[in-house]
Parts: structure tokens; sequence; C-alpha cells
């Protein structure tokens, strides 16, 4: 995911899954599946959700794909990301979904679980699912069928100044297995405010909680002491996952940052670490190409996550796309698939988004996710995904996971008790699983 705010529509708006889904839980009809043949000529239609330089960039390529053969014509229907689940669901619940669309990544399941997407096994060519990341694959991944894929990953690191580690005695950490314990980051912080910075971390809490960045940020903080958002063997509780003991006690780690006024809760942008008034940065792969390196220069160290008892985990995702129901012919939204994945296609999308690319060859060929590059460790992790690079709950009730994972850090980062916080997202969650029954595989 990239900063600008991601969250479901659904969650931002207090609805459970059932109330904003478009079938009202009931399974949407199957659509045609590939068969290795595009009929004709065919005219497909897409929903893309960016702006600016990202959605710029995504129309050159689908202009590329158009010119560079005569079978396929793709139609690029521009959708405000602030609305776009909301347009999801209304074009689902009219039968008016385009062929291709583009979602993010945690969206997925609910979108798969509703009957709006077709698995792509049979529409990708099996060297090109071969090439896609791991962490591409775990997240575009619904009831162990791929559904969704992306021209890019994301990650989620440390950004601190050399200089400022060495004022403090602090280590640097060479790479995942090497991160700092939750103990010896919170001692850096201490020292860290005593040389002389006020407020040294910048955890970027004017991203907002009405966003995905408090689930997807701090997530790992929770499964890095051994807990989850929700227990992965059947997707039924989140009870002994979110609030067991050890996630507690790393919550309550969390919450001694802010009591301890270590974090610049008051920032409104990046001036903070661009500036060098907060030395530490938690935030995304997408701050190194704006504006961390050019703040920073060589003085500029990228590390993992602090370890809260089973080692470090970071965050990864991003926006993918899926064929829907409604394709007419599923193998020419296949075909353009395809050509998105093409490495020169990713390389296009890399120089304009900066993240990393969905498939190995491309990765490779960056100048800064290259193995030895200055932000390999994105790689590192993102390739030892679910064990490092961590994708977010793959069940259709993450909107509800998500809204409430993201109040309980907001009340624990105000001073609220961690255990009833914790406790209050588990009987949301719950409650919301009860309510749909379950969520049974359709």
């Amino acid at each position: 995911m990239r900063r600008t705010i991601v969250v479901a529509a659904c969650a931002a708006l207090g609805l459970t899954v059932s109330g904003c889904s478009g079938s009202g839980g009931t399974a949407s009809s199957p659509g045609a599946s590939c068969d290795g043949k595009i009929d004709g000529k065919r005219t497909i239609s897409t929903f893309y959700h960016g702006g600016g330089e990202e959605k710029k960039t995504f129309l050159s390529v689908v202009d590329s794909f158009n010119k560079s053969q005569d079978q396929v014509t793709v139609k690029v229907q521009s959708v405000p990301e602030g609305t776009y689940n909301d347009a999801v669901q209304a074009a689902s619940a009219s039968d008016k979904l385009p062929d291709v669309l583009d979602f993010d990544g945690p969206n997925l399941y609910n979108y798969a679980w509703n009957g709006d997407l077709i698995p792509l096994k049979d529409c990708l060519k099996a060297s090109t699912r071969k090439q896609l990341l791991p962490s591409i694959v775990q997240q575009g991944t619904y009831n162990k069928q791929l559904y969704g894929v992306g021209a890019f990953d994301s990650g989620i690191v440390l950004y601190a100044y050399k200089s400022a580690l060495k004022k403090v005695g602090a280590r640097i950490p060479s790479g995942v297995d090497d991160a700092w314990t939750a103990a010896e980051f919170t001692d850096i912080l201490g020292k860290l405010k005593k040389a002389g910075y006020a407020r040294p971390l910048d955890m970027h809490m004017w991203y907002g909680r009405q966003g995905e960045w408090f689930s997807y940020a701090f997530s790992p903080i929770v499964q890095s002491a051994g807990g989850d958002l929700i227990d992965r063997d059947g997707y039924k509780t989140a009870a002994g996952a979110l609030d067991k003991p050890e996630v507690v006690k790393a919550m309550k780690t969390f919450q001694s940052w802010y009591t301890n006024k270590y974090v610049d809760t008051e920032a409104q942008d990046d001036t903070p670490f661009l500036k060098k008034t907060s030395p530490i940065a938690w935030n995304g792969m997408w701050a190194y190409k704006n504006g961390y390196k050019k703040a920073a220069g060589d003085d500029l160290a990228v590390i993992p996550l602090p370890d809260f008892g089973t080692g470090s985990k970071t965050g990864m995702g991003s926006w993918q796309f899926g064929i829907t129901r409604k394709a007419k012919d599923p193998d020419a939204a296949a075909a353009f698939l395809e050509y998105l994945l093409t490495k020169k296609s990713l390389l296009t999308m890399y120089d304009a988004v900066g993240a990393p690319p969905s498939t190995t060859a491309a990765l490779k060929a960056t100048d800064i996710y290259a193995p030895n590059g200055p932000m390999s460790l994105v790689t590192e992790s993102l390739n030892q995904a679910p064990m490092v690079a961590v994708p977010r709950p793959q069940t259709p009730a993450y909107p509800t996971i998500t809204q409430a994972f993201s109040q309980a850090v907001d009340d624990i980062s105000l001073g609220k008790d961690v255990p009833d916080a914790l406790k209050k997202a588990v009987d949301t969650i719950d409650q919301d699983i009860k309510d749909n029954d379950g969520y049974p595989v359709k």
C-alpha cells in the first residue's frame, strides 16, 4: 500500500461487511473461466483508483498495450480513491462490474467471497505465476486460489540518521535477523531524547486512523509478539490471538513511547524526519524516494522493525488487479494482466511509484531493491513472506478487523487501558463473524 488512504469504505462508514456487500451476503453468479483463446476482437473495461503521476503512468501502460496488438482494447474508468470501494459495491449490486477490477489487496478476500472475482490459475501463464514474489501470491490468494495480482508490493521499515544513532552509541542492525529488540529500541529512544531530540520518533500518526495505516504499520508489532489480528486457523475468532498476554505486553511497550513523549504526535507531514528533529521514522518504503534519501544522503540507515519476541515482522501488500465474473472474455482480460506483469511494464510503474515490482526479474533490475541495494531489506522481507512480511488476514471479515484494530491502536496511543482496548477489538471482530455466520466459503 501507499500512504494514501486505502481503507475499505465499508469500515470507514462503520458498516459491517454484510451491510456493505453488493449481494447482501449471497454469492453472485459465477463468471466464465479462461479457456486459452480470445474470441475475436474485444474491448474490455477496467476501474482504476489512482491519481497524479501514478495514474498518468498506468494510462501510458494501457496505451502501450493497446498499440502492441489489435485484438484487445482496454478502456479505463477512473474512480476516486476515497469512494472506490463504494463504487465497486454499487457496480456489483447493479451487475455492472468492469472486466478487470483494481482493488486494495485486503479487499480481495471480501470480493472473492462475494463471487465478484474469478480464479486466475487458468488465466495466467505458469511462467508468469512462477515469477511472482511470494508476498504477491500470499496477498492475492483466498481459499487456496489466486484471485489477484499486483504490479508492485510494499513494506514498512525504520529510517534513521546514522549520526544520531552514533551519538547515543546505538548499533545499526544489518538485516531482519539482526533487528533491535523492543527493549533495545525503547532504550535508544530514551537516549536520543536525553541527547536533545525532544521527540525522537515519527510514527506518522497523521496518516490517520480512518485509513489503512494503523493496521498496515502496527499489526507487525502484534505478529512479532506471537499474536495476530485474528486466529488464522479457520478465521473464526480474534480471541487468543489479538488479546494474548504477549500482545498486551507489546502494546504496552508501544504505549510507553507515547507516554514518555518519544513520538511526535503533532506532526502534519514528514518535516520531523526531513529536518532531523525526529531522527527515527516508522514509515513505508515509498519514503525513500519521496524525500528521505535526498534529506539524509549517506547518513540514512534503513532498519527492520523491532523484534517483540518472535522476530522482526513487517507489513506488505498493495493494490492488485483481478478478473471479474462479468468479464465478457476472461482471456482478453488475462492478456492485459499478462502485459501489466511484463518486466518492461513493471519497471515503468516502478519509475513512477518507487515501490518494489511484483516479479523477481523486475525486482532485480531496480536500483534500490536489487541485492545490496539501499532498500534490499524490503526485498529480503518480501521473499520471506509470510514469515517476515505478513499478509493482512485473508478473510472477508477484514474490513471489520482493520477498523477494530485501528480503533484499539488509537485508544492505546492516547493512554487508554491496553487490555480493555484489545478486548473491545476482539469483541467487535468476533461479533461481525457471528453476524455473518462465520463467513462460510461459498
